[in-house]
């Protein structure tokens, strides 16, 4: 599976996310909805949407200040201070939280959860058992099954094939841009700038407060260790040019060749005294 900005898209084993931009932000930064696609009428809620009708339920809900809904196109469950387009499908088992922003044509799949403040573009797809914090999600986004944003993204969950799949991990105010890959079990640490068109193979890592410039692809199991400033091909530990990070290999291979030529030598001698 994989994340794909402008476009962040899952379609690797692993793990890949597609959509037109992603950011994660903090929960003591989360901003105010800047648009509201709620309907504006008490009326058009009560005849969309069924309400529940339990006055035990009006009185916890007076109580704790949270009032949660059945949405009518799918069945799933959302807060009423959550602005949500008629257009949108929950699914039953989803829940949308208070203060959320969910914009048209927005498919949240079952066992997902859409947190506090997290705003949706339209036209994006969210599969199952999602969750969503602290985040801004862009329009057109393709989010697959499992994957976790805004918070810890430790866990697994299981792929199409039965198998134990490790989740990504997405640290906070980390923005990714438009038409980015992000494959398997990557790990980017917070407040991490990545451009557009960028791929990361899978097990990639990069530290805290690094940028990476648009057109940027690293090989599996990379380490950024600091700014990337010119799009074209990394690899290593820490991330050096393709071209770089190959000679060092082959300068490896054949150190390691000759010490075990050595080696051989070495033992051939002393059996020979």
């Amino acid at each position: 599976m994989a994340i794909r900005a402008l476009k962040l898209v899952t379609d690797i084993h692993c793990f890949s996310i597609r959509m037109v931009k992603f950011r994660s932000f903090a929960a003591s930064n989360v901003p105010k909805p800047l648009f509201i696609l709620r309907p504006t009428s008490s009326r058009f809620h009560s005849s969309m949407c069924q309400s529940h009708s339990n006055p035990k339920f009006e009185v916890d809900a007076k109580i704790s200040y949270q009032e949660f809904r059945k949405w009518c196109n799918g069945g799933g469950t959302f807060n009423e201070s959550a602005s949500i387009d008629p257009t949108a499908v929950i699914e039953i088992g989803a829940i949308v939280h208070s203060e959320s922003v969910i914009g048209a044509n927005v498919y949240i799949g079952s066992g997902t959860m859409v947190g506090p403040a997290v705003r949706v573009g339209q036209s994006t797809k969210i599969g199952y058992n999602v969750v969503l914090t602290n985040c801004t999600i862009g329009d057109f986004g393709v989010i697959h099954s499992g994957a976790c944003i805004g918070q810890d993204g430790f866990g697994f969950f299981v792929n199409e094939q039965g198998n134990m799949m490790k989740k990504p991990q997405i640290g906070h105010n980390v923005v990714i841009g438009e038409n980015c890959m992000i494959c398997g079990q990557v790990g980017i640490a917070g407040s991490v700038t990545i451009g557009d068109y960028v791929t990361l193979g899978g097990r990639v890592a990069i530290r805290d407060h690094v940028c990476i410039a648009s057109k940027v692809r690293l090989a599996a199991n990379s380490c950024v260790t600091k700014n990337i400033n010119k799009s074209g091909d990394y690899g290593g530990f820490p991330a050096i040019p393709i071209r770089e990070w190959r000679k060092q290999v082959v300068a490896t291979r054949r150190t390691s060749k000759l010490r075990n030529l050595d080696g051989v030598k070495s033992s051939l001698l002393s059996d020979s005294e």
